[in-house]
């Protein structure tokens, strides 16, 4: 079994090839877009969804089959064609220049997965069955999408801001270290989840550090 690298790649403007128009393509090209890549797309046909954002000019469309060159530049790759000898094609390209590539019908042929994505906010959860099926990513993804709430985006932010106001105070080392566990600790999360959280004003952080500082 291949054990793969868990990673989080910046793709932001990046140029994204993906081969194929299809629903397995539409998958691909949804989280790219969300992830602010420069998707160009390559096939002679697209989905209602792909032609929309094609036409919205979120994504370059080439309309017409894979040819070889077409990948060359990409910062990553995705073969999703509906034929497995295009996408074999593609992936010995990348191969031969040194770009990762996602195959969709045959992962083992590729540098690289996609995992299941659950996304609150700040929060992602990746989840990979390294290979062994993508419905049971996909509902283990759900079961965790119970576990993990929505008041996870609210309570990533607001510890965020905090966060951030620690780390802009010219305070020692040592201070700033416990002032960061110490907001760790705070039970904000269960305040939002049961909805008694009562937003901090300047005035609340400016109190609460400095009673932190005095301990």
């Amino acid at each position: 079994m291949v054990k793969y690298l868990p990673i989080m790649l910046d793709v932001q403007d990046q140029r994204v090839v993906v081969i194929g128009g299809g629903a397995v393509a539409e998958r691909k090209v949804g989280a790219l877009v969300e992830a602010g890549a420069a998707v160009v797309l390559v096939s002679p046909s697209l989905t209602e969804a792909l032609a929309a954002l094609a036409e919205a000019g979120r994504l370059s469309w080439i309309s017409r089959r894979y040819a070889p060159g077409d990948i060359r530049g990409a910062f990553l790759v995705y073969a999703a064609s509906n034929e497995a000898a295009v996408n074999e094609a593609v992936a010995q390209e990348a191969r031969s220049l040194g770009v990762p590539v996602n195959v969709a019908s045959r992962s083992e042929a590729g540098s690289f997965i996609t995992p299941g994505v659950l996304r609150r906010g700040r929060l992602t959860v990746a989840v990979s069955t390294s290979g062994a099926g993508p419905s049971a990513a996909a509902r283990i993804t759900e079961q965790l999408a119970e576990i993990l709430g929505e008041e996870y985006e609210p309570y990533l932010d607001w510890l965020h801001d905090l966060r951030v106001e620690i780390k802009r105070r010219e305070l020692p080392p040592e201070q700033r270290r416990r002032l960061l566990r110490s907001a760790g600790n705070l039970d904000v999360l269960n305040e939002m989840r049961q909805g008694t959280f009562i937003e901090w004003s300047a005035d609340d952080i400016d109190n609460w550090i400095t009673r932190n500082l005095e301990v």
